[in-house]
């Protein structure tokens, strides 16, 4: 009833992307139990994405995890 609402990102050139799409939907649950809407839940799902895709950290060879602890201390961690 309320439409669609996209969300545009960059892509990020990195091999390592294995969890990608677990990672987004733990994140909007995440964010949808610390009592964010669905829209802000998943804005701030894809910005936590983005960062730990940035990080580009590298573990052995072949396709690799996203970084889960680039921001242990930041807004992703707060309420």
């Amino acid at each position: 009833g309320k439409g669609e609402k996209w969300y545009r990102g960059t892509r990020v050139e990195n091999p390592n992307t294995h969890g990608t799409g677990c990672t987004l939907s733990s994140a909007i649950a995440a964010n949808l139990a610390k009592g964010f809407d669905l829209a802000e839940s998943i804005g701030r799902a894809k910005s936590y994405l983005f960062g730990a895709l940035l990080a580009k950290m590298d573990l052995g060879t072949g396709s690799g995890p996203v970084d889960h602890s680039w921001n242990l201390h930041g807004d992703f961690f707060e309420n």
